[in-house]
């Protein structure tokens, strides 16, 4: 335990920098909405309503199908963040994948708030929002982890002297992303049997103002 301590602890100014560089991508995505087209906003509104009418009279599928589609698209990106990590090729890869995540749920919310105001932004609170308060940091926390052993690759097969010995990193790198992976089954459970109950709350707003 006091191992991980140190490694965060030591890893503070790039859990800055993968939040910072996250956030931009909020932003873009954000901006991205208001750059689109009228036919563009047009087609996203007709999607979004039948999206919302069929949420409100059908509700979702079925709770086991949506755990493994859901927890399945949180995991392939943590393991994907684990693998580009053991590269050093794979650096760059991490830090898009934390922009694109940015962009993804700014794109979101600003749909929401675009289309129906401050009912989107009621609905993005409670389907958007929660499972992501814990998500978006296992994302980052891993992306960290993975740029700084990538560093450590670099380190030990350019500039050092002598090869490093990564074996302890490697192992407690892989140990956090598990521990993470581990808390995403969790939220993931949270996301497929609290959420929709809590969209469905939302939705007969949404129907009745489209």
């Amino acid at each position: 335990m006091r191992n991980f301590r140190h490694m965060i602890k030591e890893q503070t100014p790039l859990y800055i920098f993968v939040a910072v560089l996250f956030l931009v991508g909020v932003v873009f995505g954000a901006l991205i909405v208001s750059a689109l087209t009228m036919d563009q906003q047009q087609e996203l509104g007709d999607y979004l309503g039948n999206f919302f009418m069929t949420v409100d009279q059908h509700g979702l599928p079925a709770a086991p199908e949506s755990f493994w589609s859901i927890a399945g698209l949180h995991l392939k990106w943590i393991g994907l963040i684990w693998i580009l990590g053991l590269s050093v090729i794979g650096l760059p890869g991490i830090l898009v994948l934390d922009f694109l995540k940015g962009v993804l749920i700014g794109f979101t919310v600003g749909c929401l708030v675009s289309q129906y105001s401050w009912h989107g932004l009621l609905f993005a609170l409670v389907s958007v929002a929660p499972h992501n308060l814990v998500v978006i940091p296992a994302l980052l926390v891993c992306s960290a982890a993975a740029i700084a052993f990538s560093l450590l690759m670099i380190r030990s097969r350019v500039t050092a002297r002598r090869p490093l010995r990564v074996g302890r990193p490697f192992a407690m790198y892989t140990i956090l992303s598990l521990i993470m992976a581990v808390l995403i089954l969790g939220v993931s459970s949270f996301e497929t049997w609290v959420t929709p109950t809590m969209m469905r709350w939302i939705t007969p707003m949404l129907v009745q103002k489209g």
